[in-house]
């Protein structure tokens, strides 16, 4: 990570634990926010404006978080407005790094050879994990923010003056359901996989496995009524941030983090379900499951020996199913 600056440690994935063990995630750091006037947003400074060509996003397809944001900037149209660049899937000595895998870019800006140097040309004293995903100012050259939920919420509404779009990911109407369910997800099942997989203690896996399979089992149950996404006829944000974890389960999360009671493919309504958000424009090729797989298995604290397994073939057969 780096402390005032500087590069100090190697990558390691756990990033803090409690007292009982529990896996703790960072707290995201640079919190502005673009709005369509460039005035402040609910946190941060203003004098960030929607313009097209002005900001990029830095990605990890391996990354659910940083999947997020480039679902919302696919399915809201805006390819032609952002930029995107993928780092590598596999975390170095140094964490996220550009090009020499299929797939990866080089930065096109400066030519770092990892991530954590934008964060320090954005703050020469920046102390933390450089995370994904980045939405970097090119005009300004500067972190604009790394926290996906606002993210996935400027995206949104930012940029309709530019681009504008009938799909709402945060309608006002539904703002209350999706303030009280995304939470829950989020701890139970978003991060739950990771306290699960990164939990330094028996007692705080056991809770942590407890809470994703009763979540998934909870939102098996929503959607057996036969609607489409989680709050009916419409896809939200909160669809997105399910889907992000859906669909790397069955290929890292329930092997690799130990959440193995059951596949997402024993799910008969989560498994339709992942298939129709594949088959909305543009979300296909936010998954690249090579990516996906090299990233979480090059984790050496929890598969030693490197080795990437081939499957799932079920997965492998949903991709090819859904591809444009």
């Amino acid at each position: 990570m780096l402390v005032n600056g500087k590069w100090t440690e190697d990558w390691q994935p756990v990033q803090k634990a409690d007292e009982k063990g529990r896996f703790v995630r960072q707290t995201s750091s640079f919190r502005h926010w673009i709005t369509p006037d460039g005035a402040p947003g609910p946190t941060g400074e203003g004098g960030f404006q929607a313009e097209a060509g002005r900001y990029r996003l830095y990605v990890a397809y391996i990354c659910p978080w940083a999947s997020r944001t480039l679902m919302a900037r696919a399915l809201k149209g805006l390819e032609d407005v952002i930029a995107v660049t993928v780092v590598a899937p596999a975390l170095s000595s140094e964490g996220w790094q550009f090009g020499g895998y299929p797939g990866a870019d080089v930065d096109p800006l400066f030519g770092a050879t990892h991530l954590h140097e934008l964060y320090t040309r954005a703050d020469p004293e920046f102390t933390g994990r450089a995370t994904v995903p980045v939405l970097w100012d090119e005009k300004t050259g500067t972190i604009v923010n790394n926290e996906s939920a606002d993210i996935i919420r400027m995206l949104d509404t930012a940029f309709e003056g530019l681009v504008p779009s009938d799909l709402r990911l945060y309608p006002e109407d539904l703002a209350a359901e999706i303030d009280a369910l995304n939470p829950r997800i989020y701890d139970q099942l978003n991060n739950g996989v990771y306290k699960a997989g990164f939990a330094l203690t028996q007692g705080a896996y056991d809770e942590a496995v407890d809470g994703v399979f009763a979540m998934l089992d909870e939102l098996e149950t929503r959607l057996s009524d036969g609607r489409d996404f989680l709050f009916g006829s419409r896809f939200t944000e909160t669809d997105i941030r399910l889907f992000v974890t859906l669909i790397r389960f069955d290929a890292a999360y329930h092997g690799l983090f130990k959440t193995n009671r059951r596949r997402i493919a024993d799910y008969v309504a989560l498994s339709a379900y992942m298939e129709r958000v594949l088959r909305l424009d543009g979300v296909r090729a936010t998954v690249n499951m090579d990516h996906i797989t090299r990233g979480y298995y090059s984790i050496k604290t929890l598969n030693a020996t490197g080795i990437v397994p081939t499957g799932p073939q079920h997965i492998i057969d949903l991709l090819a199913r859904t591809a444009p």
